[in-house]
């Protein structure tokens, strides 16, 4: 063999290693099989120390530990692991039809926050589910306990393929499906309640902010189908109340399922002839209703009584600050996270009676300007 040149020094076995010649190789991968070799053991002793430890007395088990430890071993394979116990310890949650807009909204938010932390304190994590598309489909392919599905229509793709799969599912908000647990408001009494409340103050000339409905500022001669649970209910309330004193509400909506530039726009010429008053179907939407309004120099609510939905926290930090119906969104979060956990324990889910509304009268009505 011919020796290097005097003052060369021999390079690496690996030629790529020239290239980054101050980093460090990589470790090799610790497995269990490296445990059981370094500790003088059987693979399955090494994997009975992390998934059944009762089966090992306390001075060997915590010998394999501590070499693990020692070895840096990130643990037994999840999927191996899930497979093995039959669970993930992981549920899932789709969120209305795009989980980009449910972040846009503090009462979305709050209702994770109070799901997700009855969960933890039951041992679950929670995994949050796009709609997805093509070959990636998460609520089709991700490992899973089960699912809470907020405010999706049973025709989403997400829901047909969880419906598919038969985990335990929640509905929070949605149309019934025969079979699958349901926690719902008791919309239509808190909207009715709302409506009443205009009424009393003398307001006739009233109109409905809605979604699912394709409407631009008219009147229709019923309550027009919309393929939204709670805005349903919703427009149930108002229009009962309404009817029953004469009023025709005027109804100015949008295909879509959320606050979009469509409803936006029809929000601006409804302002053209503006009524004396709005209900709004949430706290966000009657946010628009109100900016809008004050741009032009309309005054809330001396000449123009808005009404919300939900009792979003920002409705006490705007001012004027929002009437509003109320609903108990921690509540709700708790009872979805409640019902699944029931299901996962293999327990009879019972019927659950709509989530009460109450209306919070604040700021923005009043009886309506004489004209």
């Amino acid at each position: 063999m011919t020796s290097p040149p005097a003052g060369a020094t021999r390079g690496p076995a690996d030629p790529t290693e020239w290239e980054h010649p101050d980093e460090e190789a990589p470790l090799a991968r610790v497995t269990l099989q490296t445990i059981a070799d370094e500790v003088g053991v059987s693979r399955m002793t090494v994997s009975n120390a992390f998934s059944r430890p009762d089966q090992l007395s306390s001075e060997l088990r915590e010998k394999i530990l501590d070499t693990a430890r020692r070895l840096e071993y990130a643990g037994p394979d999840p999927s191996a692991r899930a497979l093995v116990r039959g669970r993930t310890n992981v549920v899932g949650m789709v969120l209305t039809e795009d989980p980009r807009d449910a972040f846009r909204d503090d009462v979305a938010i709050g209702f994770v926050r109070a799901a997700t932390e009855r969960l933890a304190e039951a041992g679950y994590s929670l995994a949050l589910l796009h709609s997805g598309s093509g070959d990636n489909i998460p609520a089709r392919d991700v490992a899973m306990d089960g699912t809470i599905v907020y405010a999706c229509t049973p025709q989403s793709e997400a829901v047909q393929h969880l419906l598919r799969r038969r985990l335990p599912i929640v509905r929070v908000e949605g149309l019934p499906v025969a079979g699958v647990a349901d926690v719902s408001l008791d919309d239509a009494a808190g909207a009715a309640e709302a409506a009443r409340h205009l009424l009393d103050l003398g307001h006739r000339d009233i109109a409905l902010i809605v979604t699912g409905v394709d409407a631009d500022d008219e009147t229709l001669p019923a309550a027009p189908d919309t393929p939204h649970a709670p805005m349903e209910r919703r427009i149930e309330g108002w229009e009962s109340a309404l009817r029953a004193a004469g009023v025709d509400p005027r109804y100015v909506g949008t295909p879509g399922p959320d606050l979009d530039t469509t409803l936006t726009r029809r929000i601006g010429r409804m302002l053209d002839s503006a009524p004396t008053a709005v209900l709004a179907y949430s706290d966000l939407a009657a946010m628009e209703v109100i900016e809008q309004a004050q741009a032009r120099g309309i005054d809330v609510p001396s000449e123009l009584s808005v009404i919300g939905f939900d009792d979003n926290p920002i409705a006490e930090r705007v001012r004027p600050r929002l009437t509003t119906v109320h609903q108990d969104v921690v509540r709700k979060g708790e009872l979805a996270a409640d019902l699944l956990l029931a299901q996962l324990r293999g327990e009879a889910v019972p019927r659950i009676d709509p989530l009460p509304t109450t209306l919070v009268v604040r700021e923005t009505t009043t009886a309506p300007r004489t004209r």
